[in-house]
């Protein structure tokens, strides 16, 4: 049975996508399907297969039988081969997949096009060069020959969220492979198209069967069983801080299988009168709220402005952020395409007016743009209470509060009373002041006179309830191996 449907984009381009589930290199039915949705127009892309508990079953059997079958003993060169060979698909098949993302999860084609995919082969790459260096220690212990070995996991489980489903998936997929691990993932259901397009390539590139598989499902239905299943022996999420623990506790009740959790963040953004350059200043600031339409898990939506630049700060941030398009994605002229949903449309629009309630200040925005899809004008909220729900709770869309600070104490207290770590940034010229304010930042990133800028090779992941472990970087190889001890007797006497 073929699931292969093909989609035509706004501007004229074609693509076609397999909707199948992938397990064992195949494309198979689901349970039932699942609409797929625009969220530029509100009307249905396509139909995608959905899993059950059946069926997230059978993919992890798949990924198990095929990490006991040869994948576990794989040699590096092999799996960094196959690993660059999907990197190169990937930019093979550059505008499919671009256009795939932008249908679906209503980013600028732009950005999809050169972020979102190069992104992806930039992380295969990146985790390929460590396939043969994953090395342990020698250990002097009396004698006795000692050492330790990196050994992988087993099947390691992946649930990927809705704001950047490509990268997410290589995010996941990436460290696993390198250190021979096998795969099961689970994509939103909201955005399940680029990951399906990057599984016709991973059966192209020649992984073998059931190294990767890659499903579509309902988090309570397929989220829950790959929580659950006691053949997963890692999972990695990314997500709400209440599906995290969900998933926690799902781990602790099985077979308490290792987990990593990215679940977002209330990120600040210190800006001091010292710094040179404030149209920089407002540029990164901008970049930091409103890219992806406000749907980025570090954005930078707590901004702090010293007192003296303050007036001027909000003069020149309104200013760049009306000058930003708000409309259709394909348009080369856009720069914040829609919300993924109508649901998290109506509540990015709830606490819009959770805020005016409040107290605060709409300074800018706070509408909807055109009558058709998910678009929310860029927002700004100004005198905003310290303990205001839109300065404390993750809004996940286009609304930044910006208030006031007196000296680098005031800030850093503002900053760290949150309950989120997962980024922060400083602007200032003042070196000293960079490193130490940086240093009492209670997060896991911190940007210094930039924002939003994360690699490949630098780590990521949050303090506090913003998460546990590290994605990205060297760093995320420890969350994808174990480490075993062995100790030779080569000889000495008892």
């Amino acid at each position: 049975m073929s699931f292969v449907t093909e989609i035509t984009a706004p501007d004229g381009y074609k693509v076609k996508v397999n909707t199948g589930l992938f397990i064992n290199n195949e494309f198979v039915a689901g349970a039932n399907t699942i609409d797929t949705i625009n969220p530029a127009t509100g009307k249905v892309l396509t139909s995608v297969q959905a899993a059950d508990a059946e069926r997230v079953d059978m993919a992890v059997e798949a990924a198990h039988k095929a990490f006991y079958g040869g994948w576990k003993t794989s040699s590096p060169r092999e799996r960094a081969r196959l690993m660059l060979k999907l990197a190169e698909l990937v930019e093979r098949d550059i505008e499919d997949l671009a256009h795939l993302e932008t249908l679906d999860n209503g980013k600028p084609l732009s950005n999809s096009r050169g972020g979102d995919v190069p992104g992806v082969a930039k992380q295969l790459r990146y985790f390929a060069g460590f396939c043969d260096k994953l090395h342990g220690k020698v250990i002097e212990t009396e004698g006795k020959l000692s050492y330790t070995v990196h050994e992988p996991i087993g099947v390691c489980g992946g649930i990927i969220p809705w704001n950047g489903p490509m990268l997410m998936l290589a995010w996941k997929i990436a460290p696993a492979l390198c250190t021979a691990n096998t795969v099961v993932i689970k994509t939103s259901e909201l955005t399940p198209l680029s990951a399906l397009k990057i599984a016709e390539l991973i059966k192209e590139a020649g992984f073998p069967p059931g190294v990767v598989n890659i499903i579509t499902g309902y988090g309570p239905i397929a989220g829950e069983a790959l929580s659950r299943h006691m053949k997963v022996s890692k999972l990695a999420f990314t997500g709400s801080i209440a599906t995290g623990r969900a998933i926690m506790k799902a781990a602790a009740e099985t077979n308490l299988k290792k987990v990593t959790l990215e679940l977002g963040g209330k990120s600040p953004n210190i800006i001091f009168d010292d710094v040179e350059n404030l149209d920089e200043v407002v540029f990164w600031s901008r970049l930091g709220v409103y890219a992806n339409a406000g749907q980025v898990c570090c954005a930078g939506t707590r901004i702090y402005v010293q007192e003296g630049i303050y007036d001027k700060f909000i003069e020149k941030f309104k200013a760049l952020a009306l000058s930003g398009k708000v409309g259709d994605p394909f348009d080369p002229e856009t720069f914040q395409g829609p919300q993924i949903s109508e649901a998290q449309f109506n509540r990015i629009m709830g606490y819009i007016d959770i805020g005016k309630k409040e107290g605060a200040t709409c300074y800018l925005g706070g509408k909807r743009v055109g009558d058709a899809g998910y678009f929310i004008e860029p927002t700004i909220f100004t005198d905003v209470s310290p303990q205001a729900r839109i300065m404390k709770e993750e809004i996940f869309g286009p609304v930044v509060a910006i208030s006031k600070f007196k000296n680098a104490d005031d800030v850093i207290a503002q900053a760290n009373d949150t309950t989120y770590g997962l980024a922060a940034s400083v602007f200032t010229s003042n070196i000293t002041r960079a490193v130490t304010v940086s240093n009492a930042l209670e997060a896991g990133s911190v940007w210094v006179n930039c924002y939003n800028l994360i690699t490949e090779n630098s780590p990521f992941g949050g303090y506090k309830q913003s998460g546990i472990g590290r994605e990205n970087s060297e760093y995320a190889l420890a969350n994808y191996t174990q480490i075993k001890a062995i100790k030779i007797n080569i000889g000495n006497p008892l």
